[in-house]
C-alpha cells in the first residue's frame, strides 16, 4: 500500500517527530501550569520540615552566597507567612513563591524554584515546534501577484505570519531567560533591584552571582 512505501521511505519519520514534539509541548505545558511553583508552607510547616531536614539545609546554606547578615525573614503581609530570602508573595496565585521568577499569563501559574527549569524546557521545545511549523508553512507557499492567488493562500499566509511572530516572542523570553539564569538572577530581581531589601544592602551588584557554569548547573542539577 501507499502507507507501507512511505514507511519503507522514511517519509512517516518526520511527522511522527513532529507530532511527538507537540505532544510533549502539549505535556509540558500542562505540566508547568498545574504544579506547585514552589508556594511557601505555613510557618509551623516549615519549622518542622528545617528540623527534619536539617542536614540537607546545612549542605544548601553552604552555596548560598554572601549577603548581609543582619537581613532577617520577613513577614508576608497578604498571607501572614515568614518570606525566606528570593521570595515573593503573589497576588494572583494568592501564595508567597520560592525564588519568585514572575507571573506567566500563558500557563496561568507562577515560576518559581519547583517549576522553572520545566519552563525552560517548555519554552525549548516550544521553540522548536514554531520553527519546524514555520519551515512547513513557508516551503507551501508560492508567490503570484493574483487575487487568486490571495484567495487559495491566505489561510497559509496568516498562518506563517502568526508562527513568525509567536517565534520572536519565545525566542526572546527564551534568551532573557538563560541570560538571567547565567547570572544566577530572576526576572524580579532584575527589574526591582532597588526594592529588593537583601540586594540594595548588599556591596556586591548580584551576590548569588557564582559564574556562568556554577549558575547553569545549580539551576538546572
Amino acid at each position: 500500500s501507499d502507507l507501507q512505501r512511505q514507511e519503507e521511505r522514511g517519509e512517516l519519520l518526520q511527522p511522527l517527530v513532529f507530532v511527538s514534539l507537540v505532544l510533549c509541548s502539549v505535556l509540558l505545558y500542562f505540566k508547568v501550569s498545574l504544579m506547585d511553583p514552589g508556594f511557601v508552607k505555613a510557618e509551623e510547616e516549615a519549622e518542622v520540615y528545617y528540623l527534619m531536614n536539617g542536614r540537607q539545609c546545612e549542605e544548601q546554606s553552604m552555596m548560598i552566597p554572601h549577603v548581609p547578615s543582619d537581613i532577617k525573614m520577613r513577614r508576608c503581609g497578604y498571607c501572614m507567612v515568614k518570606q525566606p530570602m528570593r521570595a515573593r508573595h503573589c497576588q494572583l496565585c494568592q501564595h508567597c513563591v520560592r525564588r519568585y521568577d514572575h507571573h506567566c499569563p500563558w500557563i496561568e501559574n507562577c515560576v518559581g524554584e519547583k517549576n522553572h527549569p520545566l519552563f525552560i524546557a517548555y519554552l525549548s521545545v516550544q521553540l522548536v515546534v514554531l520553527l519546524w511549523g514555520g519551515h512547513v508553512a513557508w516551503s507551501g507557499l508560492y508567490f503570484e501577484r493574483s487575487w487568486d492567488w490571495l484567495q487559495h493562500n491566505i489561510f497559509l499566509l496568516m498562518s506563517f505570519l502568526l508562527i513568525v511572530i509567536f517565534t520572536i516572542v519565545v525566542l526572546l523570553l527564551l534568551i532573557s531567560h538563560f541570560y538571567l539564569i547565567s547570572c544566577n538572577t530572576t526576572t524580579w530581581e532584575f527589574m526591582s533591584h532597588h526594592r529588593i531589601s537583601y540586594l540594595r544592602q548588599s556591596e556586591l551588584e548580584n551576590p548569588f552571582d557564582q559564574g556562568v557554569i556554577l549558575n547553569l548547573w545549580i539551576f538546572f542539577c
